[in-house]
């Protein structure tokens, strides 16, 4: 229960946070920032520089690398994180709020995961309490910022604090994303953890974001259950299934629903085609690792130009709204191109006599730029189908649908391309993959300016 006690002994710590919120009162900033710093610096003095090996608190806060080492490591980055991201809280315009919700998000959601793998060991199960308890912890973290902050004891919010909405979206967002960064990084990395996920939630906080409250609850019911879906079927593994869920949740929450359905249709029939003959694939050389389940690199590069897009959106509906349009088309083209490359690859792989996209001989299965001709039908019929949800959703007429489509051929080819010239070089197949998909991206939404 070592481990149960130290997770609950760093949450105790987290609650410091809730101290940047009276300190933004101050009139001085600079003032306030130190206030809300203090705390943290002399719990970072104290792991660094006062505790010993022998001491109780030592044996409460110590990892296993920490007594070798014999100073407190693992607290005292923490303690520097939360004092720089405090003072930040307090003296700038990261929303103290945002701030708790990171900090009791992450600690909240590390004594649940504690609590299960101590009692049994399973990286799904504790990944899921993870998230469950952080969300729920977030919360309340959030809504002890404010009671502290704005002096709301009743839940009844004045104007100029965080709505309701966006406190639950920031919480989910804590989360997922502390879970998915805990599952791809060291326990040790905890201060990065924290950093990372308070920029994102400041980010969203500045774009002043408006969230409807049905999309949310929707989203939030939707995206959990596609993520558990897509782990049982093997088709995403843990940290996949998390970008996932997180992409998913931003689509729909930012975008709107039609987003939402062009995202899962990509990851729903990418992933099934992932699995399609996998045996032969292996034979061939050309199959996914894993067993077809995606990692949350692989779900990342194929995404991250589609994120960027509607975060785009989103930005710009507040500050230029005449180009909300373009993000709109760069996302399907992002998506387009993500489905279209990749039932190239996994279909058009089973056929021989693959040729070299750049000189057209004849090639191994599996060489890296190799097409066929029948994955390039493949690869079109992926965007066109990208093309027709997409004008379902966002009522595009043929000329516009096309340039989904067109948007989704261009990244399969830049991921030929860059495929025989580049890969296995300086560049890796999620660099790749990346690269594709923003092509594809500013295709389809420099195209669609012109029209």
């Amino acid at each position: 229960m070592s481990d149960v006690r130290r997770a609950a002994a760093f949450a105790a710590v987290g609650v410091l946070s809730l101290v940047a919120a009276a300190a933004a009162g101050q009139p001085d900033a600079r003032v306030a920032a130190v206030v809300a710093a203090a705390p943290f610096l002399l719990v970072a003095g104290f792991a660094l520089a006062v505790a010993g090996p022998d001491g109780p608190l030592f044996d409460l806060f110590a990892r296993r690398t920490d007594y070798e080492e014999g100073r407190l490591f693992g607290l005292g980055g923490f303690a520097l994180a939360g004092a720089g991201l405090a003072a930040l809280a307090a003296g700038s315009s990261l929303p103290p709020v945002a701030f708790a919700v990171s900090v009791f998000a992450l600690v909240g959601g590390t004594v649940g995961a504690a609590v299960v793998e101590a009692r049994r060991p399973h990286e799904f199960l504790a990944t899921a309490v993870f998230a469950g308890v952080g969300f729920a912890w977030g919360l309340v973290g959030g809504l002890a910022a404010l009671g502290v902050g704005y002096g709301v004891t009743d839940l009844s919010y004045p104007p100029e604090a965080v709505p309701a909405p966006t406190l639950v979206f920031l919480a989910a967002t804590a989360a997922v994303a502390a879970a998915l960064l805990r599952t791809v990084l060291f326990a040790r990395d905890d201060p990065l953890v924290t950093v990372s996920v308070a920029l994102v939630l400041w980010l969203f906080a500045g774009l002043e974001v408006t969230v409807p409250p049905t999309r949310l609850g929707v989203g939030l019911a939707v995206t959990v259950l596609l993520g558990y879906v897509a782990y049982a079927l093997g088709t995403a593994s843990v940290a996949g299934m998390l970008t996932g869920v997180l992409l998913a949740l931003f689509a729909i929450v930012l975008g709107g629903y039609g987003w939402f359905a062009l995202l899962v249709t990509f990851f729903g029939l990418g992933g099934l085609a992932s699995k399609y003959r996998y045996d032969e694939k292996t034979d061939r050389g050309i199959a996914e690792a894993n067993e077809g389940a995606r990692g949350s690199g692989n779900v990342l590069a194929n995404s991250a130009a589609a994120l960027a897009a509607v975060v785009a959106f989103t930005a710009s509906e507040g500050m230029a709204p005449a180009y909300a349009p373009v993000f709109r088309f760069a996302f399907a083209g992002a998506v387009a191109a993500a489905l279209a490359d990749t039932f190239s690859s996994e279909f058009g792989g089973l056929f021989d006599a693959p040729r070299l996209v750049t000189t057209f001989e004849r090639v191994e299965p599996g060489t890296d730029g190799a097409v066929t001709w029948q994955g390039e039908v493949a690869g079109l019929a992926g965007a066109a189908l990208i093309a027709g949800i997409a004008a379902l959703f966002f009522e595009l007429g043929p000329v516009a649908a096309g340039l989904v489509v067109l948007g989704g051929f261009v990244g399969m080819t830049v991921d030929s391309l860059l495929g025989a010239t580049l890969e296995g070089g300086r560049v890796g197949n999620q660099g790749v993959n990346f690269l594709a998909t923003l092509s594809g991206a500013v295709a389809c939404g420099a195209l669609s300016w012109l029209l």
